[in-house]
């Protein structure tokens, strides 16, 4: 029981940034902006945030700084696709690329220096039920934001007015227009909301997962959070129960490993990609079902948008 304790406790210090991530990606895609930069907000909000948490002794501060290294550092993307319309594929691209770049020179003079943790917090009486007290009321502040990350963007995109305007730019910017919604401040909204989530969810990583800096610390999260999304079928509830299953996978290869099973470390590394690729096949055969099967008297058939 202990040791299933401790390897769920790693599960989801694993998972968390994945989720926060996936969260912020999922409502900038539903805008209809495919941002491919997240790996290189995810890093630049480590950076930021261990910069910051190290030089004024508070991590929370530390996790601030994170937020807004991210949302900043996504402002650039969305200058460059909104503004300048360049293309949103080579642009995330570079972003990620420059992210990489300009954290390890940033954070050149944070290699070797011992980090400031953020502790978990403690609720009374709760911490103490036996497995599920130490799973669910001893985490710390980013377990807490990425729940209800979940619970607020579901409800902000299927019950709020905004998040209505939101689905509707994703599914037609065209239509919204001519609707009079301001389809590119809605979409800049949505660009810096993704990028502070990826902000958040690299501060996780410096300050909670690894207390530490460690140049390229992201690891591929960053497309690991995108193939997430996909997996995730763009629903929130999805990506909460996705994110567990890849920061599962990427947790018990290690033990995999450590109890001598002989699976290869890469099959399981593989793993969450593959299972997207699986996801989107089913998705396109479902529509491509849908079309065939509608008689062509009713004319084009409802799919659901992403």
């Amino acid at each position: 029981m202990i040791m299933l304790e401790a390897i769920l406790l790693t599960i989801i210090t694993a998972s968390t940034p994945l989720v926060i991530a996936a969260a912020g990606e999922l409502v900038t895609e539903r805008a209809g902006v495919l941002n491919l930069g997240v790996e290189g907000m995810m890093i630049m909000g480590a950076v930021c945030a261990f910069g910051a948490a190290h030089v004024t002794g508070y991590p929370v501060v530390g996790l601030v700084a994170g937020i807004l290294g991210g949302a900043l550092f996504s402002l650039l993307f969305g200058f460059l696709t909104l503004t300048l319309v360049a293309n949103q594929v080579a642009t995330g691209l570079a972003l990620t690329l420059l992210g990489l770049g300009l954290s390890g020179q940033i954070g050149e003079s944070f290699v070797g220096i011992p980090g400031v943790k953020l502790q978990p917090i403690v609720f009374p009486l709760l911490s103490d039920i036996p497995f599920v007290g130490p799973l669910l009321f001893r985490q710390d502040l980013t377990f807490y934001l990425s729940i209800a990350l979940i619970i607020g963007v579901h409800w902000f995109l299927f019950k709020s007015r905004t998040g209505l305007k939101i689905r509707a730019i994703g599914d037609s910017h065209g239509s919204a227009h001519a609707l009079g919604i301001n389809v590119i401040r809605t979409r800049y909204l949505a660009v810096m909301f993704g990028g502070a989530c990826a902000g958040l969810a690299g501060a996780q990583l410096s300050l909670v997962y690894t207390p530490q800096w460690v140049e390229n610390m992201s690891a591929g999260r960053g497309w690991i959070a995108l193939a997430l999304v996909v997996f995730a079928s763009w629903r929130p509830a999805r990506v909460l129960a996705g994110g567990y299953i890849f920061g599962a996978v990427g947790i018990l290869q290690l033990h995999a490993q450590a109890f001598g099973i002989g699976v290869p470390s890469q099959f399981l590394s593989m793993l969450p990609y593959a299972v997207t690729i699986v996801v989107l096949i089913i998705i396109s055969h479902n529509r491509r079902t849908t079309l065939i099967n509608t008689p062509a008297c009713l004319g084009k058939p409802f799919v659901p948008d992403r």
